[in-house]
């Protein structure tokens, strides 16, 4: 893991979450426990541009190069799964990243950009799921264990949030900004817990 590397895994997570606070702040009405992400980057909505490049693009690229780091720097006995794994960590952030391109469209949500939109927030948890298991699997026994050990709990929290929030009672826009905040956290862990290189 290279320093620039270690830097973006922080950054991902701190830029996410200081867009996420301040363009929600700015914007009249709008409650961080109801209201979806993709709102603050709506067509229409004032400074949408702003949040779909730090809420959305910037951590996605970061969260990238991290993933990337990763791969590179998987032992040489990591399994065929853990490299599968780490792929497909790369295709998750990018697919966040993307989503600040294509914006929620508010008057079509069934057409153009935003059914891209929620293809890419689809294509963001389907390629992250099996990403945590296959990292665990991977790793198990090496020096990297603890890695995909975490990788598993990340998983088991975005799951979590996604399938018993509701049951639970918890408002969707939490469960939401929750398993966001489960995978960056543990990006950022994955980040500063791996031996860093002299590679800049």
């Amino acid at each position: 893991m290279t320093r620039f590397a270690r830097i973006a895994a922080l950054l991902a997570a701190g830029v996410w979450l200081v867009a996420t606070l301040a363009f929600g702040a700015a914007l009249d009405g709008y409650s961080q426990l109801q209201h979806p992400l993709a709102l603050l980057g709506a067509r229409g909505i004032d400074r949408a541009e702003g949040y779909n490049l730090l809420g959305f693009a910037a951590p996605g690229v970061l969260a990238a190069i991290v993933a990337y780091a990763l791969r590179a720097g998987l032992p040489a006995g990591a399994g065929w799964s853990a490299r599968i794994g780490v792929q497909l960590l790369v295709l998750a952030a990018l697919a966040f990243a993307a989503q600040g391109w294509w914006s929620l469209e508010p008057s079509d949500i069934e057409g153009g950009a935003s059914a891209l939109h929620v293809s890419m927030w689809t294509l963001w948890w389907v390629a992250l799921l099996p990403a945590g298991p296959l990292l665990a699997i991977g790793l198990r026994g090496g020096p990297a264990a603890r890695l995909g050990a975490g990788a598993l709990v990340m998983v088991a929290c975005v799951i979590g949030f996604g399938l018993f929030a509701a049951p639970l009672g918890l408002p969707a826009g939490f469960a939401q900004r929750a398993a966001i905040a489960a995978w960056l956290a543990w990006m950022a862990w994955a980040g500063w817990s791996t031996r860093p290189s002299t590679a800049s």
